[in-house]
């Protein structure tokens, strides 16, 4: 079906998912998609486009003796100067966990200690924080938020100049939460095919039938091969709990720069529970650690196979780039899993 519906010439359809990108890589689907038909991996994964300036507060108020909470892959993403994993080993109180409710739990069962979440993800994880950060968590806890929003940072990449999108694989988590209609601006204002995928093999290779569709019908639209769990309107409650929790603000991207209306940031109602306002923290503007092929390949330019240090250099053992760090990053994932994909 896939090369019965391929035209002649070339497409370049791009996703914007960690776990998109491993299912496709990992089971060898581009090698079932004809060769004029090209999937790229997008800046799909939260820890590797959280900037270095944000990582660098987290170091800082471990340096200041605050106990630092956060998940696994962000221990080891390079800031603009270190990492929290080596902080950690000069001393400072840094923990991985699973999610915010292990956060807050350790707070209370430690109140003498003062507590922040490094709490990084897109429009999936943040609910689950608002929905914390309304119920009123102990005194010595607080968050330092960086959370970005997936649709703003996709219109952003339409406009960089030398970038060819020609269709949408959309994210069916983020979907599940915000629903179809913010996706529908990519049809409706740039007249380019979108789909909302979920996660299985079926379901991308479906997805890409979609587009195919939508392509030889010359009626781009925005499809819901996600059904079964994304609805037009979303999740009308996890929706109520960011709006509550949060203002939409612009904010940094690595690799990318800075994108409008991209982050959430606390309400000033909520300004207890903000470390950046409770500690203070200034951090000078500095670089991010990038080496030369990285912010390439976070924004689709670059596949990881054609970096110069991919698998000599920068292996998941010593990683050059977050790209390589983490488990959800374009660069991790063909390293592992990308023996029947780095032909294709």
């Amino acid at each position: 079906m896939l090369r019965k519906l391929a035209p002649e010439y070339k497409l370049k359809f791009m996703h914007v998912c960690g776990t998109h990108e491993q299912a496709i890589t990992r089971f060898g689907l581009r090698t079932l998609i004809p060769e004029n038909i090209e999937v790229i991996p997008g800046p799909g994964c939260p820890v590797c486009v959280t900037p270095g300036e944000e990582i660098e507060e987290a170091i800082l108020l471990a340096k200041q003796g605050v106990s630092v909470l956060t998940f696994g892959d962000m221990f080891r993403i390079p800031g603009a100067d270190g990492t929290l994993a080596g902080e950690k080993a000069q001393g400072g109180d840094i923990r991985i966990v699973y999610s915010i409710k292990d956060a807050v739990e350790y707070a209370h069962s430690h109140p003498e200690k003062d507590v922040v979440f490094f709490s990084v993800g897109f429009e999936t994880t943040a609910p689950s924080v608002a929905a914390e950060v309304l119920n009123g968590p102990p005194e010595n806890f607080s968050l330092l938020v960086s959370h970005r929003l997936i649709p703003p940072m996709m219109e952003l990449l339409l406009g960089i100049g030398d970038m060819r999108i020609d269709g949408w694989i959309c994210p069916g988590h983020v979907a599940t939460v915000i629903g179809t209609e913010p996706f529908e601006l990519f049809p409706r204002v740039y007249n380019m095919p979108t789909v909302i995928s979920g996660f299985e093999p079926i379901d991308i290779l479906m997805s890409l039938i979609m587009l195919m569709t939508q392509v030889q019908s010359k009626k781009p639209r925005v499809d819901n091969e996600y059904s079964r769990s994304v609805k037009p309107k979303g999740n009308p409650r996890a929706k109520k709990l960011l709006e509550e929790a949060f203002d939409i603000v612009g904010g940094q991207w690595r690799g990318i720069g800075k994108v409008p209306f991209s982050a959430y940031k606390l309400k000033k109602e909520f300004k207890e529970y903000d470390a950046r306002e409770k500690y203070g923290i200034k951090i000078e503007s500095k670089k991010d650690i990038l080496m030369e092929s990285c912010h390439l390949v976070i924004n689709g330019k670059l596949k990881p196979q054609e970096c110069p240090l991919f698998s000599k250099t920068c292996t998941p053992q010593t990683p050059k780039g977050p790209t390589m760090v983490s488990t959800e990053g374009a660069c991790n994932i063909y390293y592992k899993y990308g023996a029947l994909d780095l032909e294709a």
